[in-house]
């Protein structure tokens, strides 16, 4: 699943990031990479999405969460 379709407060482990270079190096520079967890705080279907990922709270635009693939995290 993207993390687009992710549902608000839940954990998802990132699977991989599927963008062009320069933008994908640039979430990488913020911590984002494949294997770290991402917290959806607000996905409200409107507007920019909402998340927390290494202690540190980023609005994420929908097109590039629509190209990030995550996994739901169980347990932490």
């Amino acid at each position: 699943m993207t993390l687009k379709q992710g549902k608000n407060h839940l954990t998802y482990r990132v699977r991989s990031i599927d963008m062009e270079l320069q933008l994908e190096r640039r979430l990488e520079a913020l911590g984002l990479t494949e294997g770290s967890l991402i917290t959806i705080l607000n996905n409200d279907k409107k507007g920019s999405l909402t998340a927390r990922f290494r202690g540190t709270r980023f609005a994420l635009g929908r097109r590039i969460a629509d190209h990030i693939e995550v996994t739901e995290v169980q347990e932490l």
